[in-house]
């Protein structure tokens, strides 16, 4: 079972200082998710693996081109995972996904685990599954793949334009871009008060916003066995309730960006 450690407040992504105390003797790796498009601070993250003994593999589904010092999400631990579910910056047109590794050996194991455990057809050496990515998928991403930059870019210059429009509005707290990272924007998302309203008050002037997340993991269904209680993951937990998205993808105009802008700020 996974043990959980709270986020960093300013990035949202895994609070290095918070590691060590939650390493225990079962613990086999070490999985920094690259939130909202930010890379995770990743070489105090790969310093705690190498002391103890542990392997990193990066979450980067939200993290196409991120980079962290230069170096691009995926490429920085042993492993990294992508999606490419549609609404993602880098979107198939259905279900696929890739995992990045420097190691040969892991890369034989992970190519038997996906096709039936079969290292060539009818020969099962393990018990495996069907995790094989649909041809047209692949055909559609190397389409797409060349324009990811661009889309990038376009993703960024919208965050500035936000950032400017939105700097001096007290109410809310803006996300930042850390020293260390390219940030790609998979949405933009600040904090507010009274989020549930905001985004119905929103709503009603024509902007489409999200909420990314409003249930903390440990207090979702699925991990509540876990038995962490309320206050375990305080700026989790103070977070899901204030995490506001607002409109973000590469087609957006100016105007688009600048009505949303004017809508929040006549709101709050």
């Amino acid at each position: 079972m996974p043990v959980l450690v709270d986020v960093d407040p300013v990035t949202y992504t895994m609070d290095p200082a918070k590691i060590e105390a939650a390493i225990t003797k079962q613990t086999r790796a070490i999985i920094p998710v690259h939130l909202f498009g930010q890379t995770a601070d990743m070489d105090p993250i790969l310093a705690i693996a190498k002391k103890h003994n542990l392997i990193v593999i990066e979450d980067a589904c939200q993290a196409h081109g991120a980079e962290y010092k230069g170096k691009r999400a995926g490429s920085l631990g042993h492993a990294g995972c992508f999606s490419f579910y549609p609404g993602k910056n880098l979107g198939a047109y259905g279900e696929a996904g890739a995992i990045t590794l420097n190691d040969p050996e892991a890369a034989a194991k992970i190519r038997v685990l996906r096709d039936h455990g079969q290292p060539k057809k009818y020969y099962h050496d393990v018990v495996g599954w069907n995790g094989r990515m649909d041809g047209i998928q692949g055909a559609i991403l190397q389409v797409k793949l060349r324009h990811l930059e661009t889309w990038t870019e376009a993703r960024r210059k919208h965050a500035a334009h936000y950032k400017k429009e939105l700097a001096d509005i007290v109410e809310i707290t803006l996300p930042k871009e850390a020293d260390y990272a390219r940030h790609v924007y998979h949405v933009f998302t600040l904090l507010v008060d009274n989020r549930d309203k905001m985004l119905d008050q929103l709503k009603g002037k024509g902007v489409s916003c999200g909420i990314h997340y409003p249930v903390p993991v440990h207090q979702t269904g699925a991990y509540r066995s876990l038995n962490y209680p309320a206050g375990s993951f305080q700026v989790s937990e103070k977070n899901a309730k204030r995490l506001l998205s607002l409109p973000m993808f590469p087609e957006l105009t100016e105007e688009q960006v600048e009505y949303t802008c004017k809508s929040l700020k006549e709101l709050l």
